[in-house]
């Protein structure tokens, strides 16, 4: 099964450091994580140079999945040009459209 995640809670640091992604870099997940889309104050989580960004660009890089900040989230906290490299900013359409052709099972909101 191929899942995507949409992060907008604040509890998405603790579901993300401490549970998905160590499950994913040991392959124990148990489904295809294909996409990540953050929302509002975790766009921060994407940053170049923080431990959190660097984690989920070896995420990107072992697995090739999509990380996606919302582009008015990334550009009000004024970050879209310090994300890390294997990320990208967009909106609703955009994330469809990467999906789309990625063949997602179900999205996950967190």
């Amino acid at each position: 099964m191929k899942v995507a995640y949409v992060f907008s809670s604040p509890n998405s640091q603790k579901i993300l450091k401490n549970m998905i992604i160590p499950q994913i870099m040991e392959d124990r997940h148990g489904v295809e994580v294909v996409g990540m889309f953050f929302f509002m104050d975790n766009t921060f989580f994407l940053l170049n140079g923080t431990e959190m960004g660097e984690s989920l660009q070896k995420l990107h890089e072992k697995t090739g999945l999509l990380l996606m900040a919302c582009d008015q989230c990334a550009y009000e906290r004024g970050i879209a040009d310090q994300i890390i490299p294997g990320a990208s900013i967009g909106c609703f359409p955009h994330l469809y459209a990467s999906l789309g052709s990625i063949g997602v099972d179900q999205v996950i909101t967190l």
